[in-house]
């Protein structure tokens, strides 16, 4: 699977991903041949790019939480849109609540971790799109840290409306874009601005503003929370949601980094990201779980066979050259030995069987795909 901006799309690409429309209905299904109307559609939806199939890449497995997940962004994404408008121009919110209290009954209980996919964007609703995202992961974290009920609705409602100061701007330039240095300067501001709006709108808006401006400064190159004081915990796991879903996101100027890179950037940088945060994310989404095709620093690309829930970075992996088994957890052996990244294409094809990998010891319980 890869990523294909729009201008690159040609006729008989397969779908990586569904694609419905704002009521969660259906119209592109995965694996479906793109024709030239189809990416006539495309273009009219504004949408950045899209998620294809190399051509001989069998249709990967989705769960039905998979399913389900994104039908749940592409809906929730278009309240965001209404809300964040209604506050930027009115200073009053109607029922931002209601949304951050459906994301915590959707994801704020979960007693498993999901698979995080990452949804399909135009520059219109970029923003909000990334809003929900990052208030999805938001709810999952504060879950996994037991934080209490009132911290969650603000922090949830704090990454909905973070970038509500970008909302006006998102037509004509995205996080996503590569931004001049007067860009960014600029946007860094509308972000700063919305703020205000931000505390106008909600009854507890002055600490929902705190944690929007203390994740701003902490997301700056030069910032730590040594240099920043006391940042509040709000904060900790807006700035962390904030950096894996912009940097793993679709993006016009570059091509979207992958979840490896990004867990690697955040554990080797403590002093900006809090660790029992980072490990909050990990407890939360998928990284490298069975069935993943990985990268050696050695030039070997390896299988995922048995996820580590203890350093993520560091499975089971079955080698593609010999179909030797290497446990990356055994640091003695194989202390020299690290995952690169994903591949990001399968040079070597496989169907994945899970169901004999967990006869075999492997893994554990299959997954139920649909």
């Amino acid at each position: 699977m890869k990523f294909v901006r729009t201008e690159q799309l040609t006729p008989g690409m397969r779908l990586a991903r569904p694609i419905y429309n704002k009521q969660g209905v259906l119209l592109f299904e995965r694996d479906s041949k793109l024709t030239p109307m189809g990416i006539n559609s495309v273009k009219n939806f504004g949408l950045i790019g899209l998620y294809v199939l190399e051509p001989a890449e069998p249709v990967p497995p989705m769960t039905q939480d998979d399913i389900e997940f994104e039908r749940f962004q592409t809906m929730a994404s278009f309240s965001i849109q209404d809300e964040l408008k209604l506050v930027i121009n009115s200073r009053k919110q109607a029922k931002t609540q209601m949304i951050a209290g459906m994301i915590i009954k959707n994801y704020g209980h979960l007693d498993h971790k999901i698979n995080f996919i990452q949804n399909l964007r135009s520059r219109e609703d970029y923003v909000c799109k990334h809003s929900l995202n990052v208030a999805i992961l938001c709810t999952m974290m504060c879950h996994k840290l037991n934080l209490k009920l009132e911290e969650q609705l603000q922090i949830v409602i704090a990454a909905i409306m973070h970038d509500v100061g970008k909302w006006p701007v998102s037509s004509t330039m995205v996080d996503g874009d590569d931004l001049t240095p007067e860009q960014d300067i600029f946007m860094a501001k509308a972000e700063i601005m919305g703020y205000e709006a931000i505390e106008a709108a909600y009854g507890d808006g002055a600490a929902i503003r705190r944690i929007c401006a203390q994740s701003q400064r902490l997301m700056t190159e030069d910032a730590s929370e040594d240099s920043l004081g006391k940042v509040v915990m709000g904060a900790k796991v807006l700035t962390v949601a904030k950096i894996f879903d912009s940097m793993t996101a679709m993006k016009l100027g570059k091509d979207p980094v992958s979840e490896v890179q990004v867990v690697r950037h955040l554990l080797e940088h403590p002093e900006k990201y809090d660790l029992s945060v980072v490990n909050a994310l990990l407890q939360s989404i998928n990284i490298l779980v069975p069935g993943i095709s990985v990268e050696l620093n050695t030039g070997e690309k390896a299988l995922v066979l048995v996820e580590n829930e203890f350093n993520v970075l560091r499975p089971t992996v079955l080698s593609f050259s010999d179909n030797s088994i290497i446990d990356l957890s055994n640091t003695r052996t194989y202390g020299d030995v690290e995952i690169v990244d994903i591949m990001k294409t399968l040079d070597n094809r496989y169907i994945f069987d899970s169901e004999t990998l967990a006869a075999a010891g492997f893994g554990g319980s299959a997954p139920k795909f649909v």
